[in-house]
């Protein structure tokens, strides 16, 4: 008698075992496509593997430092001729 019992619960479980196969395949199709739309707007990978993206207010903050850099060095070359 225990040996049915057991029988059902080993089908039942590989059952269980396939249905959550094919719930993870779907999770990974839609983790894949997520990734891909988040792809188009990153950096490339940090040391760490790792995308890392940077707001708006830093990056502008950073072009208009490059801009005041940039102005410093033309001011000099202005002066030397």
């Amino acid at each position: 008698m225990a040996s049915i019992e057991l029988g059902g619960t080993v089908k039942a479980l590989r059952v269980e075992r396939t249905r959550l196969q094919g719930e993870l395949t779907k999770l990974d199709k839609a983790i894949s496509a997520l990734e891909g739309l988040s792809g188009a707007n990153s950096v490339a990978p940090s040391g760490n593997g790792h995308r890392r993206t940077m707001s708006v207010t830093a990056r502008n903050k950073i072009a208009k430092a490059q801009k005041l850099r940039w102005a410093k060095i033309r001011k000099k070359r202005a002066a030397k001729d």
